[in-house]
């Protein structure tokens, strides 16, 4: 099947293949039972697909299971009034032209017996083995009646799980919706819009994390007909239009053709039709499309070293254009995607894209895990391809994102978290890969921070994360990732150490947010006043305090001395969230184990305190008569600057000067040239705030400095 679809709305078909009629199938699968000797006329063009891709496939077992799908099937009908059975045919017949081999085929045949009929998985299992019924169940979906609003993303689930023990599930499951894309037309606008969204949030990514690319464009062609039904008849009408006589890609190519001939290297150059989202892309892009904007030229080669050699000729006896060329050969896509990119100056001005691949490359390329055949059996032939640089692509059965996914929605029981959730996941739509320093690599979302590499690494263990070293230099937590850094996150020594809740912002895997997330929602108060911010590297405080990550543990006995409340022997936790000193106006709130944190009056958190219903505690400075004299206190500071070089180092040197500690410190990225750093600051005197205040506000660039006022958790 061709991954460059024209007609989003029509199947694609080989060459010369005559079209098939699903409504003449349909009658020819009522008309009752076969020879035993031959197939049934049905599946004909499925098992000659099939041959196609596996000569001697044997084919008794397809011609079972269409005999079984065929009579309970009996009498049922799609809301396209055509038998029910042409179906399970269609996505057969998908499967088939992508290469797919004789199990996956039996199991989409049968792939909605046991969903909509009376057969049983045992029935299943009993007749055509373990394999097809794992296969069968794994596609099947879950009752409404058993779990209502929550069927469909439990169902998804459910698939997902199974296709981390057998890709083969989630291939079905692909050709299954996109037969379903193509004969929408009959249910309501609502219902439409509503499964396509889904398939756009979720199928399609999946599609491209599987390289089933010849499923993912015609999927996105449909979906974009849809759902932007103005700008795909726009798009439609220009590739409409592009079809004139003089296709300045026809001349490039054989030209093209010319220069490989003379170079004696035998190669397939082919013209490779843009299909309408590609189309729709390159206008936004570029704003005016070009001739040679719809479509792309193709070179098919037998071998790796015959990919270079046409590099090398098209580079030389054409004008390259240097940044579009890109080698997925030696560092192939996640998605076992292979293939060079470069795009070349035709003789009249024209710039052509041209991808240059072997055939298996292609097959590989436009089925994805589909062409690995049965990937699970002892003598099946792997796909070729060079050796895996990471673990994204030493396992093409699990690849390292199924994986990652796996692990996390096992910490998402809710079914609304795993739904929002694995749409945010899917979402990222580039990998990168980081070393660590202790051997090994981590695949990553293009886009993740040192947070996301923590957790990935330590799980859990990640909340006491304090800072990290990116190819041997300190950086801070919030620091993005580039594919090929070496990462050693810092951990705290202190196990009760926990995350801020300014972690999020910096956290794109979904393992990462699921684990910060459930650790403030278990620590709601420790989350108030948590000052582990993502922000190390930190500057070594000059009174290093016991525990950065939670102020229920940090420097208690010097920071409460100078708070009084009503009550012998409660213990008082001033807030991080807000870092009250003397002489702020304060009240208190009683957290867990009768304990009294202390909030400046104007902190977020006290209102939502008092708006779940807790009552708030009188509490007030020791001797604020001599508040100056209250000892060490901890503040956290915002500086508003415009960015220029040495900011930080004038920054941090102006409160060196002024005898405070950084306990840790927070630079954002430059927004219009202008910077915000956040700081943590251990002072000796309270006095002495005003007075670094002033100083921080002196340095030049600086023109705002004020007190901190940090999100509240709910608790």
């Amino acid at each position: 099947m061709s991954a460059e679809a024209t007609n989003p709305g029509a199947p694609l078909r080989r060459r010369g293949r005559p079209r098939i009629d699903l409504r003449r199938i349909g009658r020819v699968a009522l008309l009752g039972p076969v020879s035993r000797d031959r197939l049934p006329d049905a599946i004909g063009h499925v098992a000659d697909a099939h041959r196609a891709h596996h000569p001697d496939a044997d084919l008794t077992i397809l011609r079972r299971a269409y005999v079984l799908a065929e009579s309970s099937h009996r009498g049922q009908m799609r809301k396209s009034g055509e038998p029910y059975i042409t179906h399970p045919l269609a996505v057969t017949l998908i499967l088939a032209e992508l290469g797919a081999e004789t199990t996956t085929l039996t199991a989409s045949l049968l792939h909605d017996t046991v969903e909509d009929t009376e057969v049983t998985l045992d029935q299943v299992r009993e007749q055509f083995g373990e394999e097809v019924c794992y296969l069968v169940d794994g596609v099947t979906k879950l009752e409404k009646v058993d779990y209502g609003a929550a069927a469909e993303p439990e169902t998804f689930r459910k698939m997902l799980v199974a296709t981390g023990n057998d890709v083969r599930v989630m291939s079905i499951k692909l050709a299954d919706r996109l037969h379903n894309m193509r004969t929408l037309g009959v249910m309501r606008p609502e219902k439409q819009a509503r499964i396509a969204k889904v398939t756009r949030d979720v199928l399609i990514p999946l599609a491209e994390r599987l390289g089933v690319q010849a499923l993912k464009t015609e999927l996105e062609d449909l979906v974009f007909a849809i759902l932007h039904p103005e700008e795909y008849e726009h798009t439609r009408a220009l590739i409409a239009g592009s079809g004139g006589a003089e296709d300045p890609l026809t001349e490039i190519a054989e030209s093209v053709r010319t220069t490989l001939r003379d170079a004696d290297i035998t190669a397939e150059v082919l013209i490779r039709p843009r299909h309408f989202v590609s189309v729709h892309r390159v206008r936004i892009k570029r704003g005016e499309l070009r001739g040679t904007d719809f479509g792309r030229l193709l070179v098919l080669v037998a071998e790796d070293a015959d990919c270079y050699a046409v590099l090398g000729e098209l580079h030389t006896c054409f004008t390259p254009v240097i940044s579009e060329f890109k080698d997925f050969i030696a560092a192939p896509k996640f998605n076992l995607y292979q293939s060079l990119h470069t795009a070349v100056v035709g003789p009249d001005g024209a710039v052509a894209e041209v991808l240059i691949r072997t055939h298996q490359m292609h097959k590989v390329a436009e089925a994805g895990v589909v062409a690995l055949g049965n990937p699970y059996t002892p003598d099946s032939a792997p796909v070729q391809q060079a050796e895996p640089a990471d673990g994204e692509r030493a396992d093409p059965t699990r690849p390292g994102w199924l994986s990652r996914l796996l692990d996390w929605q096992e910490s998402a029981p809710d079914p609304d978290t795993f739904w929002t959730t694995l749409h945010a996941d899917l979402a990222q739509d580039r990998e990168i890969t980081v070393f660590s320093t202790e051997g090994g690599t981590l695949g990553l979302p293009a886009g993740a921070s040192c947070v996301d590499a923590a957790y990935a690494q330590y799980g859990d263990e990640a909340h006491g994360c304090i800072g990290a070293r990116v190819n041997g230099r300190l950086a801070t937590l919030s620091t993005v990732l580039s594919d090929g850094d070496t990462v050693q996150p810092l951990l705290s020594r202190d196990a009760a150490s926990g995350p801020s809740p300014d972690w999020l912002d910096h956290a794109r895997t979904a393992a990462a947010r699921i684990a910060i997330t459930g650790w403030l929602d278990a620590h709601p108060d420790d989350a108030q006043g948590a000052v582990g911010q993502p922000d190390a590297p930190r500057p070594q405080p000059q009174h290093q305090p016991t525990d950065e990550a939670s102020p229920a543990r940090s420097r208690q006995g010097a920071r409460a001395a100078s708070v009084a409340v009503d009550g012998p022997g409660t213990a008082v936790r001033l807030a991080g969230c807000c870092t009250p000193v003397p002489p702020d106006e304060v009240t208190g709130f009683t957290v867990r184990g009768g304990a009294v944190t202390v909030h400046r009056q104007e902190c977020p958190a006290v209102g939502r305190m008092q708006a779940a219903g807790r009552p708030p505690v009188v509490v007030r400075w020791n001797d604020e008569g001599d508040w100056p004299d209250a000892g060490e206190c901890r503040v956290t500071l915002v500086a508003e600057s415009f960015g220029r070089p040495r900011l930080l180092a004038d920054l941090t040197e102006a409160i060196a000067a002024a005898d405070a500690a950084i306990v840790s410190a927070t630079v954002e990225p430059p927004t219009e040239q202008r910077v915000r750093h956040t700081y943590t600051l251990q002072i000796p005197d309270a006095a002495g705030l005003p007075g670094l205040m002033r100083a921080m506000r002196d340095v030049p660039g600086v023109y705002d400095v004020s007190r901190a006022q940090h999100r509240a958790s709910a608790t």
